[in-house]
């Protein structure tokens, strides 16, 4: 007989690293026929710009999932729930009632994070006492080991299990041209995240100037949905900056609409320094096709992509190593190419769907037999 578990966690949309997995995780065959599995979307903020802000529409969100959360309890006996638990901000808060819903039934819980922020907010009395009631007597998954720091104050290691995200595989060729990718030769670099300063836009963006200042030749294309950056700072900035010749940006793009530009670009440049971030996916992608990447040591960073080898990192908001590291694998094309290479090995050996799928099943067994 299946055992049964309540998944309660992100779907898309909006579209982010947590979403993402949980769209994989509601969709994988293994999961379903494995467990007897039911689902409950966790997400009240249905747009990027409305994470992190409140509001009725908000609220009633929240008295929905609480309410799906009470009648599937009452309706079958669940042996686990797990639940993706936002770690700080009003996201913990919103997450911690449904928790207590969780306890008030006596269920064996597990949290899956995606972000990070417990140690940061911990730094107040009454999330301690929090922290103390949501993860008393629960499992605890995270990305990887360097982010155990965050909750070692409130889990046992025992109780900690590590399964790194994974992505399908590549399947699709590119359906339509790409604007502004003329084939010319010149090396492209490609950024794709939602544009946000704290993903190093506006840093990328002047270790363009830079390089133009030294007479580099290159495209750097962005991708992704405006956030704190408007369309009209960005391309005053372009302007300010001179690079309207060699910055091209594109908008949002999802699914299939982003193979052209991955299958096109030579580089891959995030340069991160957004609180959250714990494990972007996007390098992932950027792995599968065979991509050198640029990115900084936030989060997981530094243990998806190996400095040296699959990519380089470079210290957070320091333009002049960003451009210094650009201009090595602009000039380089050998060694971006290597880079890449080891990329596309180290995503097939740890980072597929398949990979992540098994790894997650292994760790919900080891829950639910109490090891």
């Amino acid at each position: 007989m299946r055992n049964k578990i309540l998944f309660i966690l992100h779907i898309p949309p909006p579209v982010n690293g947590a979403a993402m997995v949980g769209d994989f995780i509601q969709k994988s065959l293994i999961v379903n026929t494995t467990y007897d599995a039911d689902y409950i979307n966790l997400t009240t903020s249905f747009a990027l710009n409305d994470i992190g802000k409140g509001g009725i529409g908000k609220l009633k969100a929240l008295l929905s999932i609480q309410n799906k959360v009470v009648k599937a309890l009452l309706n079958k006996h669940y042996d686990l729930c797990y639940m993706t638990l936002t770690a700080k901000g009003a996201g913990f808060y919103k997450d911690f009632l449904v928790v207590l819903l969780l306890k008030l039934f006596r269920k064996k819980i597990v949290y899956h994070f995606h972000n990070k922020g417990v140690l940061e907010n911990s730094r107040k009395w009454y999330n301690r006492v929090l922290y103390k009631m949501a993860f008393y007597n629960t499992d605890s998954i995270l990305l990887a080991p360097n982010l155990y720091q965050d909750i070692e104050r409130y889990v046992k290691k025992d109780r900690v299990h590590f399964c790194p995200n994974g992505i399908p595989d590549i399947q699709k060729k590119p359906t339509a041209p790409i604007v502004n990718m003329n084939g010319s030769g010149v090396c492209r670099i490609l950024f794709l995240s939602n544009m946000m300063e704290e993903k190093g836009v506006l840093e990328l963006l002047r270790a363009c100037q830079l390089l133009k200042i030294k007479g580099k030749t290159f495209e750097c294309h962005f991708i992704g949905a405006w956030s704190d950056i408007s369309e009209n700072r960005f391309k005053s900035l372009v302007r300010q900056y001179d690079i309207h010749d060699l910055v091209y940006v594109h908008g949002k793009k999802y699914n299939d609409e982003k193979i052209p530009f991955f299958q096109n670009a030579d580089i891959f440049v995030f340069p991160t320094y957004y609180h959250n971030e714990c494990f972007p996916l996007v390098l992932l992608e950027a792995m599968q096709y065979q991509l050198p990447i640029i990115s900084t040591r936030e989060g997981a960073i530094s243990e998806m992509v190996v400095d040296g080898i699959t990519g380089v990192l470079v210290q957070q908001k320091n333009t002049k190593e960003l451009a210094e590291q650009m201009e090595v694998l602009i000039d380089n094309p050998e060694v971006r190419r290597g880079m890449g290479s080891a990329g596309r090995q180290r995503y097939k050996s740890l980072y597929t769907l398949d990979v992540f799928e098994n790894k997650l099943i292994s760790i919900l067994k080891k829950v639910l037999n109490g090891e």
